[in-house]
């Protein structure tokens, strides 16, 4: 037996979509690409995996759950029986690495899954969180990986999100969860790049790019794709790595960086407000400076390859296996 949860998903994103271009008409926009958006991320011949994933959600057992708490965690209490527990944990599974959460999905110690992600994504929102006000607003995540920050978003007050990333694994896992947590809450999964967005849609109150911006040769082209998709007067977050110095001073690798091969500018937190105002935003403010720690990015049985530990200097830790200033992370927060 299997559920429709890929489908009753994506018919939400549609009718909101729908609903939203009533009153936005560049939502028409979204809609007019979205058959093909959608189609693009189940083509086995550019993800040989789709299908294989698709049948690990669609093979999910279907419980209602009898909680779901956003707020404080990613939690939704179900009252399931052994069998359904253990079906649902191979399943997911299935569907490793996990490198953005964690989820708790079941109840009691004996049959609860904790996604133990790669990430303790909710260190980094806790971060977050006492600098931004979502209450009733429309929200976009740009680079949301499995969508744990849209979730969470959403458990912050957000009227709605929308989380976008171009990964056939992620879009998934996104579906996986939200299969447990309920397919009608107003988040939902557009699998596309920010750049595949129409420009200047102007649809979001509030834009998040947490660790986008160190992956993008043009740091300017990506403000301005972000600057975008918001409204007059909305927030941006931005989330990204960062280096100590002054508004001259901008890290460029020469080859890796904490064995990333696609980082190309860690700014100072000084260039980067400067990146930020040159790029059209305003009230631009650095809430939080943080050194990433192998307690918020290491390895787990959900993801069991390399991560921050194996890319930090043995001898020095301050220092990435490169020779470079280990990861440390800022937050902004800009208007446009």
């Amino acid at each position: 037996m299997t559920n429709n949860t890929i489908f009753a998903a994506e018919q939400a994103l549609y009718l909101h979509l729908l609903q939203t271009s009533k009153h936005h008409p560049k939502a028409g926009e979204w809609l007019a690409n979205l058959p093909s958006w959608l189609a693009a991320i189940k083509d086995k011949s550019r993800y040989a995996h789709a299908p294989f994933y698709a049948s690990a959600v669609a093979r999910l057992p279907v419980i209602t759950p009898q909680s779901v708490d956003l707020a404080d965690e990613f939690c939704v209490r179900l009252a399931w029986e052994q069998g359904d527990y253990r079906k649902s944990e191979s399943l997911l599974k299935n569907l490793m690495p996990w490198r953005k959460g964690p989820f708790f999905i079941g109840d009691g110690a004996d049959k609860q899954i904790h996604i133990d992600t790669e990430w303790r994504s909710d260190f980094k929102w806790q971060r977050v969180l006492p600098h931004i006000d979502l209450t009733g607003k429309r929200v976009l995540d740009v680079g949301g990986g499995s969508g744990y920050h849209g979730f969470r978003m959403l458990g912050a007050g957000a009227k709605s999100v929308v989380v976008i990333d171009p990964s056939c694994l992620f879009y998934h896992q996104f579906m996986a969860v939200k299969h447990f947590a309920g397919v009608d809450l107003p988040v939902h999964y557009i699998p596309v790049p920010l750049e595949s967005l129409p420009a200047k849609s102007e649809l979001f109150d509030t834009v998040f790019s947490m660790g986008v911006l160190y992956h993008r040769a043009s740091p300017f082209e990506h403000l301005e794709q972000l600057k975008g998709q918001l409204r007059a007067g909305g927030t941006l977050v931005l989330e990204t790595l960062v280096v100590d110095g002054d508004e001259r001073t901008v890290l460029v690798p020469q080859d890796r960086y904490a064995q990333m091969n696609n980082v190309y500018f860690l700014p100072s937190v000084a260039a980067l407000s400067l990146w930020l105002t040159k790029a059209g935003f305003r009230d631009v403010r650095c809430v939080d400076v943080d050194t990433t720690s192998t307690d918020e990015q290491r390895a787990t049985q959900w993801m069991d390859y390399h991560s921050l530990a194996d890319f930090l200097d043995k001898d020095n830790p301050a220092l990435t296996v490169e020779g470079l200033p280990a990861p440390k992370r800022a937050v902004m927060v800009a208007v446009r």
